[in-house]
């Protein structure tokens, strides 16, 4: 199996579960390049990868943080937020 399989290269966000367990989630999420994830916010803290690309994380509080391949950033519950992408990229969200 490949994530790229997953994934919808025509939408500008896409995204696709890969796994539950409990309540524990893991979701891919393509962003193309130029696009944005919208501003939202989550309930439980999350933690979000990039595998692919690079994709600036914001929040209300200030943070702006450029991931590339193999960063991440953890992300507060209850804080809106949203993610810009300068590349084609593809990142995991874990909550």
């Amino acid at each position: 199996m490949n994530i790229q399989d997953l994934l919808t290269k025509e939408k500008a966000v896409s995204t696709n579960l890969l796994f539950k367990s409990g309540q524990a989630t893991a979701t891919i999420i393509q962003i193309l390049k130029g696009e944005q994830l919208k501003e939202h916010i989550t309930q439980v803290p999350a933690i979000l990868i990039c595998i692919l690309g690079e994709a600036i994380f914001e929040n209300e509080k200030g943070a702006k943080e450029t991931l590339l391949s193999g960063d991440y950033v953890r992300i507060e519950p209850m804080i809106k937020h949203w993610v810009n992408s300068n590349a084609n990229s593809q990142l995991i969200l874990f909550k």
